[in-house]
Order: structure tokens, then C-alpha cells, then sequence
């Protein structure tokens, strides 16, 4: 029977990994076409315009960029184990989790990748090489692998991730392990036995960097077991299962989590809406590129400068939106939470430019507010 999607991707590629583990869960009849160069030259770059993965291809012709709108589009045909929950607080905390997973991990996942790279250059250049001619031998694939990954290593700086900045992001990253060990040693996924879109989120870089690239993943497996099986639960669903803890309870084993995400990255997200503002006041209705420029961040005892990313805020909206939507009861059981981990004041931001994806581009717009 003909596939009623394709994804073309890679292994490692970050957001394939998202995707996949998505699809795989939700039982659909899919299949996976690697992105390799002749598959961006006949049906990427003429249907998405960018050089870019993973693409959601449908039956009907129908193309589809960027993980969280391939997610959000077939949850729409297929509604069943939905996995937003529907209960205020584990969708607020689902939501920030897959914004962190998303933005912020991709700090560690591209530090363990390419500033250990001499411990796993074969590794990782091959798979490269073997993206973009699957038919060739390993040497040629190294050699393929050396050429076509030069701007992908070119982005560590920009992310961040130098000399000063990496035993920082090292300890913050292993105490992360730390406390996800804690909870998946007590939980299948992070809201209970059904993964949420926050799952998903951190899916990305815990599995195509940190727990597939030889050196992070032996130290996933060393250090966190119960981490790097929740990876493997992950790519291994038992499709449409599982249930969302009780009584929107959110487990303490979160807690430290949230806190970190709320010290280090809701800082960078606030200033980030702040020069997308700028922006589009000297460019409204405009195209906002991906990046602009560079401003000062932290990441635990790390701190340094980093690219502005503007995407950011697309998916931080998405989080703001939930939460300025919730009054009564569910407000306060929100805000209980948010004065917990400290994210509160960010929750609570005034967002005077929306920003919006449109298809076909990897720019964001300015868009309309929404109605409350």
C-alpha cells in the first residue's frame, strides 16, 4: 500500500529525530526517504525553496516545513493520543519543554558534536557524506563529509559554544542528565505514559547528537541509562498508548528542569522579542530573518555571546498564547507553578509584534494578535 506520507530526512539530523519518533508513535502509514543530494535537487528545493530537513510530503501532494508545523498538521487529521494535553498546566509545561528542547539544547547537542569531533570524525563525517551519496563507499563518504558539514561546525561559535563558555555548558548539560535521569527512572515519558510534544522537543537533540554521535551517547548511556532508554522508548513507541498523569499534576522531578529553562533561556527569549520588535518597526510587514546579530547569554555558569535568534519567539508564542488564554482556577494553578520555577514575569511579557510562518519560507512575518 502507497505510503500516505514521506519524510525525507536524515539519521542525523536533529529535527528528523523529532519528527520520526512523532510519527512512529502515532501509528501512521509513512515512510522515510533520505535527503540525499538528489532528492534536494528534485523535490526540496523545487517545493520548499531552502536547502533544508526534515520536509513532511503528503499523498496529496502537499508539502510541509519545520517539525512543530508537520507535528501541528497531523495532529489535526489524526487527533487521537493527542499529544498536547488538554489539561492547563501539563500543556504549559509541555509546551516550554519543547521550546527548550527545541532552542536551547541545541547548545550541548552541537558542543558534543563538533568540539570533540577529533574522538568521532569518522563517525560523524561519514554520515554526513553517506546524507548526500548514500551509494558511496566510506572513504568517500568521509571525504563527501569534510566538504558539505563545513556550515554546520561554522555555527558553534555563533551558538556560543567557545573556549570560555564550554566547561559551563558541560556542567549544565551533565546536571540536566542528572535530574532526567531522576525522573525517567520513575516515569516513561515526562507528563506520564504518553509522550507530549514536550517529549518531542527534547527528542531532537537527545537522540541525532547526544545519543547517537559515539561520544556524547557513551556518556548518556554511562551516566543516565534510564535517559538514554527513554530514547530508545522514543523510537520505539507502542503507537497510540499511554495516558497523561492525573489531576494535571506536573512531577517534581520537572521542577529543576523548569528552573533552569526559566534562569537561562527565558532571559535570551525576552531579548530576542525585543530586537524582533526593533525590527519590525524599521521593517513592518517584512520578512525577519533567522539571526540578527549577536547579544550576551548564560548557561549555568557559562556566559558569553550568541546569535539572536528570532525563531525564538515563534515558539515561545506558542507557550504565551496557552498560558494568556487560562483565567479562573486554571490561572492560578498556573501561576502557582510559574512562581515555583521563577517564569512568571516572562509568562507575563507584553508581546507588541506577532510573529507568524507562512509556507513556503523559513522567515517569520509580522503577524496579528490574537484575540484573547
Amino acid at each position: 500500500m502507497a505510503a500516505d506520507y514521506i519524510i525525507y530526512g536524515s539519521e542525523h539530523s536533529l529535527f528528523t529525530g523529532k519528527v520520526r519518533a512523532y510519527m512512529r508513535y502515532k501509528g501512521l502509514n509513512w515512510e522515510e526517504r533520505t535527503a540525499s543530494r538528489q532528492v534536494y535537487l528534485d523535490v526540496i528545493l523545487p517545493n520548499i525553496g531552502a536547502p533544508i530537513i526534515p520536509i513532511l510530503e503528503t499523498a496529496e501532494g502537499q508539502y510541509v516545513q519545520d517539525t512543530t508545523d508537520i507535528i501541528d498538521f497531523l495532529e489535526d487529521r489524526h487527533p487521537d493520543f493527542s499529544v498536547y494535553p488538554e489539561t492547563p498546566v501539563q500543556r504549559l509545561v509541555a509546551l516550554l519543554l519543547e521550546l527548550y528542547g527545541d532552542e536551547w539544547l541545541m547548545i550541548p547537542a552541537m558542543h558534543y558534536r563538533w568540539s570533540v569531533l577529533d574522538q568521532q570524525y569518522d563517525f560523524v563525517m561519514s554520515e554526513f557524506g553517506r546524507l548526500s551519496a548514500p551509494g558511496a563507499s566510506t572513504e568517500e563518504q568521509i571525504a563527501i563529509g569534510e566538504s558539505i558539514s563545513k556550515p554546520f561546525s561554522a555555527m558553534v561559535p555563533h551558538l556560543g559554544i567557545t573556549a570560555d563558555t564550554i566547561p559551563g555548558i558541560e556542567i549544565t548539560y551533565l546536571a540536566l542528565l542528572d535530574q532526567l535521569e531522576q525522573h525517567f527512572s520513575q516515569f516513561d515519558f515526562l507528563l506520564g505514559s504518553r509522550p507530549s510534544i514536550g517529549d518531542y522537543g527534547l527528542m531532537g537533540p537527545l537522540y541525532a547528537h547526544l545519543g547517537r554521535d559515539p561520544v556524547p551517547k557513551a556518556l548518556m548511556q554511562q551516566r543516565a541509562p534510564s535517559v538514554y532508554a527513554w530514547v530508545e522508548r522514543m523510537n520505539g513507541p507502542q503507537p497510540l498508548s499511554g495516558q497523561f498523569l492525573e489531576h494535571d499534576v506536573i512531577p517534581d522531578t520537572l521542577l529543576p528542569i523548569l528552573k533552569t529553562m526559566c534562569c537561562d533561556q527565558l532571559p535570551d527569549v525576552l531579548d530576542v522579542i525585543k530586537h524582533n520588535s526593533a525590527w519590525l518597526r524599521e521593517t513592518p510587514g517584512g520578512n525577519i530573518p533567522r539571526f540578527l546579530g549577536h547579544h550576551a547569554f548564560t548557561s549555568g555558569p557559562a556566559a558569553g555571546e550568541r546569535f539572536i535568534s528570532s525563531y525564538a519567539q515563534w515558539l515561545f508564542q506558542r507557550a504565551w498564547l496557552h498560558y494568556q488564554s487560562l483565567n479562573g482556577d486554571a490561572r492560578v494553578a498556573a501561576d502557582t507553578l510559574l512562581d515555583s520555577i521563577g517564569g512568571r514575569s516572562a509568562l507575563n511579557v507584553s508581546i507588541s509584534h506577532w510573529l507568524e510562518r507562512r509556507a513556503g519560507q523559513l522567515e517569520l512575518v509580522e503577524g496579528q494578535l490574537p484575540h484573547l
